[in-house]
């Protein structure tokens, strides 16, 4: 029998710099620490982000976001806020940031190969005079995290045209059981898998806002 090769592991930063090379001027010097005009009109057309967090021992989450467009708010040139609706309850995000409050956003537009990366401190609030201003469907948030701006800088398109992300062609999700029949396979959730079906049919799309 073939044994696999054995891991060539990297061990710091200056054999990893050897292989990947010196970072282009352009790349290095994009980070930008208050928002540009540019960056509030991404904000405004982005209806969609990933948030990463860690808790104090280091142990991450990814989470996604996503409402209408322009549903970050941007309350000055180095801070901004993120509506919470009603999801799962797991709040694994929310609860790294109890503990370590930095956070990466990356904000996509759907069509666009580039996307729009955040670093900053975030902060949990439960009420604010802006929440009026993030209703949805007429319901307010149930909270928002509010983000202080460390850095911020576009992200080039290499990875989503790579990946042919946009392209209806390459999309391959029909290849994959329903999300009711991942769940009752994997999680050995208790409803049959025609109940599973049913909550997550038709009708799933209009609790989005009402928990």
């Amino acid at each position: 029998m073939t044994r696999a090769p054995e891991f060539v592991e990297i061990k710091d930063a200056e054999e990893l710099r050897e292989l990947l090379g010196e970072v282009m001027p352009r790349a290095a010097q994009k980070e930008r620490p208050r928002l540009h005009a540019r960056d509030r009109e991404w904000l405004a057309a982005s209806p969609f982000c990933l948030v990463a967090t860690s808790d104090a021992d280091g142990d991450c989450d990814v989470s996604p976001k996503g409402d209408p467009a322009g549903f970050t708010l941007v309350l000055d040139d180095t801070t901004i806020a993120i509506p919470e609706r009603p999801g799962n309850r797991r709040a694994d995000g929310f609860h790294n940031i109890l503990t370590n409050p930095h956070v990466g956003l990356v904000y996509l537009i759907p069509g666009r190969n580039e996307t729009l990366r955040i670093n900053g401190r975030a902060r949990l609030v439960r009420e604010a005079p802006f929440f009026d201003r993030m209703v949805v469907e007429g319901h307010r948030p149930l909270m928002a995290m509010v983000v202080e701006i460390d850095e911020i800088f576009f992200h080039c398109g290499k990875a989503f045209l790579r990946s042919g992300l946009w392209k209806p062609e390459s999309w391959t999700g029909d290849t994959l059981p329903s999300h009711a029949r991942l769940i009752k396979e994997i999680q050995q959730d208790p409803m049959s898998l025609e109940e599973l079906e049913r909550y997550y049919g038709a009708t799933y799309a209009e609790k989005l806002y009402k928990g």
